[in-house]
């Protein structure tokens, strides 16, 4: 049987070229209808949601225990394994091919499991067991540090040996198309002697990646390369929101708090780990070498191109202001899950970890509006002769990414959201 990665099948569903969603994708999330408003696992194919709750029902597809696919959520699906992902997926390919018959020449069977994706309310794809976002990026640390701190100090001494995160909020991780009002929290600008509570007037994005972890790790345990490679299940297009007046206040000494809790939105889709492989390559050269436990043996970046669009309240259409790349990641998802679990912190099935603000080297390439305007003094200039320093009521946000194959495309779908006025 032909992998599912490979680029010359096709499905008997016809899929653009310009698609997120080839066969050789089939990315999961979870859907419901009006028809059937119960939520349930499927796979996008195309302009259609493939319902594997039907095929599960209809003893197509065999994971293990029935109703594996008839819940909310992922989670009951990636504590099965890396061995059952991929025989899983590479089933799913066998029924979706063009020279397959079993689902393509079933009509009512088509009928019920083929749904399309307009007819289709996305939920969050999956139960957020924990949430922690990195700061994996070497030229968004740098940007950063340049404008706070000088270009002679702009990294901090940490930052070349180990990826640098904090613990973020699952409880506020949201699905696309969800509205995202405006945070309240103290405000202290360095010109006023005490601070105020109001409504943030810094609100920006952060560009990142989801890496979605789908298998545990024990407490007290470490994990090789190997081990935390197996356990990522798959990744989705992440935009952590940011309060950067808020942040400016309170981060000092233990780092981010309020001015990240607020929101978190995720794409409905999860790419799995498996459809990324034909992308892999190598990330930026490390130096100084990473300590043993943070080694790589083999390229774990992935090039995933990234683009953000902006549509300020009122206008008619989005405008692109940033397009980047996974790939400029300097610390990998990898890395990063092993750093995660090196204290022994024990890692669990539906786990999260933002990859950090994706910057790349060019200027068009940075992915945050504290970046992309350097902190407010160059605003950025949109259709219409608006501008924007940072994010107003109304704005919304879009974020898209792809890997390119010769004739065919891995996408993510999108993790868009609009800015509603404070309470």
């Amino acid at each position: 049987m032909p992998h599912p990665n490979d680029p010359s099948l096709r499905s008997f569903i016809e899929v653009d070229p310009s698609s997120d969603f080839p066969i050789q994708n089939l990315p999961y999330g979870v859907f419901s209808t009006a028809a059937n408003p119960t939520p349930r696992v499927g796979v996008a194919i195309g302009n259609y949601v493939l319902d594997l709750w039907e095929l599960e029902q209809d003893s197509r597809l065999d994971v293990g225990p029935l109703g594996v696919f008839s819940g909310a959520s992922l989670n009951p699906f990636m504590a099965l394994g890396p061995k059952v992902w991929a025989k899983t997926r590479a089933r799913i390919s066998e029924l979706l091919r063009h020279d397959h018959p079993e689902l393509r020449d079933n009509e009512e069977l088509r009928k019920q499991a083929l749904v399309p994706m307009g007819e289709a309310k996305l939920h969050l794809p999956f139960a957020v067991s924990g949430y922690t976002d990195f700061y994996s990026s070497k030229e968004h640390a740098t940007n950063v540090g340049v404008m706070f701190r000088g270009k002679d100090n702009a990294l901090q001494p940490n930052w070349l040996h180990m990826p640098i995160a904090y613990n973020g909020r699952a409880s506020t991780v949201v699905v696309s198309g969800t509205k995202v009002k405006r945070p309240r929290g103290q405000l202290k600008p360095p010109n006023v002697d005490l601070p105020s509570f109001a409504p943030c007037k810094r609100l920006d994005f952060e560009l990142e990646m989801g890496a979605v972890i789908g298998q545990p790790s024990p407490m007290g345990g470490m994990l090789g390369e190997q081990q935390a490679e197996e356990m990522i299940f798959g990744f989705v297009l992440l935009n952590d929101w940011s309060a950067r007046d808020i942040q400016q206040w309170e981060y000092v000494p233990l780092g981010p708090f309020l001015a990240k809790a607020f929101a978190t939105s995720i794409s409905p889709w999860v790419v799995t780990h498996e459809a990324l492989e034909p992308f892999r390559l190598k990330g930026p050269q490390q130096e100084p070498v990473p300590l043993d436990y943070l080694k790589q043996s083999k390229p774990q970046n992935y090039d995933v191109e990234l683009d953000v669009s902006l549509r300020a309240a009122g206008a008619n259409a989005p405008a692109s202001i940033s397009r980047t790349n996974f790939k400029y990641m300097y610390w990998s998802s990898v890395q990063q899950l092993m750093h995660h679990a090196s204290s022994g912190c024990a890692m669990n099935v539906g786990d999260l970890l933002g990859s950090g603000t994706i910057s790349g080297p060019e200027k068009n390439q940075r992915g945050s509006l504290l970046e992309i305007s350097w902190n407010g003094s160059e605003p950025v200039e949109l259709p219409g002769g608006t501008k924007r320093s940072f994010l107003e009521d109304g704005d919304s946000l879009v974020m898209r990414g792809w890997c390119q194959g010769n004739g065919y495309r891995i996408g993510f779908g999108e993790v868009e959201g609009t800015i509603l006025p404070a309470e």
